[in-house]
């Protein structure tokens, strides 16, 4: 499904697979931002819990009189430094607009100075956060862009907020709009390196420095042998769930997704090797006329490594819809 104002998405040279435009991010170098600027911002979370958000704010050598601020949230295991996280950014600094790039709560250079961790559901966490950047930020509007796991994430807060959300526009990119069909997907055995990656690099995150968990925590944390075996034993009772499909059921964004009121751009690819296509393909769309999907047939999970460009075509589309809607 593709809006016909839209040019399609070509795979190319050598990405010419799912998988291989999913490891793609992996394989190459990190993004420099220069010439813009950056700086670090910190957000004391209001919850008593003493946490802290860190953010880089970069700012374009070359400012758009009107533009406003794009805020990017990365998906699970990434940061500010993603390779997506980097791409998106300069595309958007390169058009005058100014940048924040967050760290959830617990991520990255956050995880240092926070106790606790981030999740699919955790949508205060940006709520809060948007009520306490300074105006100089957000005269000129605001939009955002969520990957994966933060893509989930927004759609939860957007659908929460309705048309009250301060924002001008949205978009989630590869995001799993229903997360216990996602995790089972993600499960099956011809993913089982990016499981293993993946469940590794979650149970460095959960237990890192600033992380407070006790004794039986780290014990289960450590001793989960799946996501969603980390989620059951971890994640749920850490944060008032019943169990793994307690938490997916009322944080999927699928619950949510009816009741936005902003102008959102909803994109995957339907060959996504982490989520099912069928997901997309089975949404009423026309329910919600705030969402706009864009579901190439290929792309693999935050990918869109296309022919024509060395920018992710999901960059250029998300910029686009951002200008024109």
């Amino acid at each position: 499904m593709s809006r016909p104002d839209l040019p399609p998405f070509q795979p190319r040279f050598p990405w010419w697979t799912s998988d291989l435009q999913t490891i793609a991010n992996r394989l190459r170098s990190p993004d420099t931002l220069a010439p813009h600027t950056t700086e670090r911002l910190k957000f004391p979370m209001p919850d008593d819990t003493g946490d802290t958000l860190l953010a880089s704010l970069d700012r374009p050598a070359t400012p758009r009189a009107g533009a406003p601020l794009a805020i990017l949230i990365h998906g699970l295991t990434g940061s500010e430094d993603s390779r997506y996280i980097l791409s998106m950014a300069r595309l958007l600094l390169d058009r005058g607009s100014r940048v924040l790039r967050l760290n959830l709560r617990g991520a990255g250079p956050s995880r240092a100075v926070c106790s606790q961790h981030y999740y699919a559901g955790r949508s205060q966490d940006f709520r809060a956060l948007l009520s306490v950047l300074p105006e100089e930020l957000t005269a000129d509007g605001m939009v955002a862009v969520g990957y994966s796991l933060g893509g989930a994430m927004l759609l939860k807060y957007l659908g929460e907020e309705g048309k009250a959300a301060p924002l001008l526009a949205a978009a989630s990119v590869s995001a799993p709009i229903d997360l216990a069909v996602t995790c089972r997907y993600m499960m099956r055995p011809r993913n089982r390196l990016y499981h293993r990656y993946i469940l590794d690099q979650m149970k460095i995150e959960a237990t890192g420095e600033g992380a407070v968990v006790s004794a039986a925590e780290r014990a289960a944390i450590m001793g989960s042998r799946s996501v969603w075996a980390y989620d059951d034993v971890f994640i749920a009772p850490r944060y008032g769930f019943g169990s793994a499909e307690d938490y997916y059921d009322r944080c999927r964004p699928t619950r949510f997704m009816g009741g936005i009121g902003v102008p959102t751009l909803v994109l995957a690819a339907l060959d996504d090797p982490w989520i099912p296509g069928a997901l997309y393909r089975g949404y009423d769309w026309a329910a919600n006329p705030s969402l706009t999907p864009l579901l190439p047939d290929r792309g693999g999970h935050v990918g869109f490594h296309g022919s024509g460009s060395r920018q992710p075509w999901s960059d250029l589309m998300v910029a686009r819809f951002f200008e024109h809607g």
